[in-house]
């Protein structure tokens, strides 16, 4: 779903908020909590999407059955209030933060939470981007992260463009 910058909340938020007029990125990691019913991911990214198209939070979740890897934008205090949620949130453990950063432009601008799963044909970015055979964000590096983060962000793109195509 492709938002408008007119929506974001840090607009009026820096009127508010110190800071507000400040965009982050906040680029983490994290185990999936095993004890979650498999059902908890559909959940978690319908509350992320909604919740962060009313804070203008912008991001991307790449998950698969064993780790969390999520990229998020927003205002200052909007993403440090964030961060202090996630960090108490049970459905996943052993946060790690990766980059947070000030940011002149988002990246993920598109979307609330773009949601990207590393599938079997994606088997080559793993290895090209990671240290093992398996994605596990835990063995790459800050640049690694966000390069296979652009990387299924952008084939997936590819393939949208291609299905719209041929209706």
């Amino acid at each position: 779903m492709e938002l408008e910058l007119s929506k974001f909340s840090e607009k009026n938020d820096a009127k508010v908020r110190p800071g507000g007029h400040i965009i982050l990125r906040l680029t983490y990691i994290s185990h999936y909590n095993p004890d979650n019913a498999k059902l908890e991911v559909a959940r978690i990214l319908q509350q992320a999407q909604r919740n962060n198209e009313r804070n203008g939070v912008t991001g991307v979740l790449v998950l698969n059955d064993d780790f969390f890897l999520q990229s998020i934008e927003g205002a200052r205090p909007v993403i440090n209030e964030l961060l202090g949620k996630l960090v108490e949130d049970t459905r996943h453990f052993s946060l790690q933060v990766i980059e947070c950063r000030e940011i002149e432009q988002r990246r993920w601008n598109k979307w609330s939470m773009k949601y990207l799963t590393p599938s079997e044909q994606d088997k080559k970015y793993v290895l090209r981007f990671s240290a093992g055979t398996d994605f596990n964000p835990y063995l790459m590096s800050t640049s690694q992260v966000m390069m296979f983060i652009d990387t299924l962000s952008e084939l997936q793109e590819q393939a949208e463009r291609r299905a719209s195509e041929m209706k």
